[in-house]
């Protein structure tokens, strides 16, 4: 029969494997630093390399894509004032074709 406070071997229950409690938890706590600390280097890591992919994607867009826009806008105003000339001068001439690609 078993007594309180000792294990299978007739040894206390803080002395298991030779190691006391506080020993078990200051163990688990350096684990959990080193834990906490990988995961803030990985988190940092990820952080700038997505601020990377941001810087990126933002610089090729204004870089591509706005001029598009602006030349599409200058098109739009061309056509328009074409049309406006042609209601002016009273001719209904047919639309014009696209311009060449």
């Amino acid at each position: 029969m078993s007594v309180l406070g000792q294990g299978k071997h007739g040894g206390s229950a803080a002395n298991d494997d030779g190691r006391s409690i506080v020993a078990r938890l200051s163990g688990m706590s350096d684990a959990t630093k080193r834990v906490a600390k990988e995961a803030g280097y990985v988190s940092k890591k990820l952080l700038r390399s997505t601020g990377k992919a941001a810087w990126l994607a933002g610089t090729t867009f204004l870089i591509l894509v706005v001029p598009l826009i602006i030349e599409m806008d200058r098109e739009q105003q061309f056509n328009e004032l074409e049309l406006q000339h042609q209601s002016l001068l009273g001719s209904r001439a047919a639309p014009l074709p696209p311009p060449p690609k």
